[in-house]
């Protein structure tokens, strides 16, 4: 059973009988909104881009978006870049697949940001989503829904972070600008 975030809810990613996840995806969809125009209504063509930072007490120590696809510890994989989005209401335009068993001690935590990197806004995007996936049986486990447009061009979407034995994953929502996560670098620090 999935569960809809709101800003700022937490989720245990323990399983039902106890035990803790071993792999997840974040997954990320978006499509183009139809635009009115003197000719009737059309779409452009918007490329999002997800990206995860992995975080050691609170400093960036790697990355992971669509010039750099794994981790340099191989415990983080993007699957590629989508250029145009289309998914929205259905599967994934972009997805990051996350280890966690093989996340490293010193990591203690991994947002996923979404940026548009052609610089259009979130006006022009609709039924834009972030969801976490068991990556072992197929299972939405939680669904963070982006509302509304906004005149930003970037989101800190979620965070993935160490809590006692185990992971929590939460929903930040923040809206941010920057067409790169480097950008979006002095935006993410308050949320670590």
């Amino acid at each position: 059973m999935s569960v809809n975030l709101t800003k700022g809810q937490a989720i245990s990613l323990q399983k039902s009988d106890g035990g803790s996840l071993s792999a997840v995806r974040m997954g990320l969809g978006w499509q183009a909104a139809p635009r009115r125009g003197l000719f009737g209504s059309r779409t452009r063509e918007v490329d999002l881009d997800a990206s995860a930072v992995l975080f050691a007490g609170g400093d960036p120590v790697d990355v992971v978006f669509f010039r750099h696809l794994v981790s340099d510890d191989g415990s983080v994989r993007h699957t590629g870049d989508n250029l145009v989005g289309g998914a929205g209401q259905g599967g994934d335009d972009e997805a990051v697949l996350v280890d966690l068993q093989r996340v490293p001690v010193h990591i203690d935590q991994i947002v996923f940001t979404v940026n548009s990197f052609t610089g259009q806004t979130f006006q022009e995007v609709q039924n834009a989503f972030c969801r976490l996936v068991d990556e072992t049986n197929g299972q939405e486990l939680a669904r963070y829904t982006l509302n509304g447009g906004g005149q930003y061009t970037a989101q800190i979407m979620a965070k993935v972070h160490r809590t006692g034995g185990g992971w929590t994953m939460t929903a930040i929502g923040a809206p941010s600008n920057g067409r790169t996560f480097q950008d979006l670098m002095p935006a993410i620090l308050p949320h670590l």
